[in-house]
């Protein structure tokens, strides 16, 4: 997994993040855990070589990315002060503490209404944390999370929210195929890098497949 031209320290860090990762994530059963992490990973080291980018900064953060998640922390505050803790005891360089946690924190979805990434690594990033929620993957994971907080398959009933606050889309009333309109659907559009945009494609137009036999399944036409 790691660059060949990185330094030892750089190669240390990165195995110390991946033993800190796999032991908090390992069990989680939303569609948040270490394989998770692990394809992102990957994702962004092939869109990171694309795009030229700082590989150690994609690849760290990509590691990082969801330990200070809300999501996954009862207290996601006390969760980011351990991540900054962590990385400034790393011995990674006071630059590159500063970019990962800049890319962590403003990564993430949150119904749309985030700002674009600043850097070329946080591009890389994101992307490859948005492939990971599309095509077939994204659909397990969708569902997996789906049931994990309760919430129904579909109900024709409840329409796909246009426009949502961050805590509508957080907390709202909400089903698994209506995440695919009011996230999954748009993350193709939203890709940062040429890369990114390329391998969405084809994991778009496999949801779009799937929706059409979800539904003639479920309105027994099929």
């Amino acid at each position: 997994m790691h660059d060949a031209l990185w330094t030892e320290q750089q190669k240390r860090i990165a195995g110390e993040a991946v033993e800190w990762v796999r032991a908090k994530l390992h069990e989680d059963s939303s569609g948040h855990d270490w394989w998770h992490i692990d394809r992102v990973v990957r994702t962004a080291r092939t869109i990171s070589l694309e795009e030229g980018a700082d590989t150690f900064v994609c690849e760290l953060a990509a590691l990082l990315h969801d330990m200070a998640d809300e999501k996954l922390n009862d207290d996601p505050r006390a969760a980011e002060l351990e991540l900054e803790r962590w990385l400034e005891k790393s011995g990674a360089g006071e630059d590159q503490v500063a970019h990962v946690l800049e890319i962590i924190r403003t990564m993430s979805f949150k119904g749309g209404s985030r700002a674009p990434m600043k850097t070329t690594e946080g591009k890389v990033v994101q992307d490859a944390d948005r492939l990971d929620a599309i095509g077939a993957v994204g659909i397990s994971r969708v569902f997996a999370y789906s049931g994990d907080k309760g919430r129904p398959i579909h109900d024709p009933d409840l329409p796909p929210r246009e426009r949502m606050t961050e805590e509508e889309y957080r907390h709202g009333k909400d089903t698994a195929i209506n995440h695919f309109y009011e996230k999954l659907l748009k993350l193709r559009e939203l890709m940062n890098t040429a890369a990114g945009r390329r391998l969405a494609e084809e994991r778009h137009a496999f949801m779009e497949k799937y929706l059409e036999r979800f539904y003639a399944e479920w309105e027994g036409r099929s």
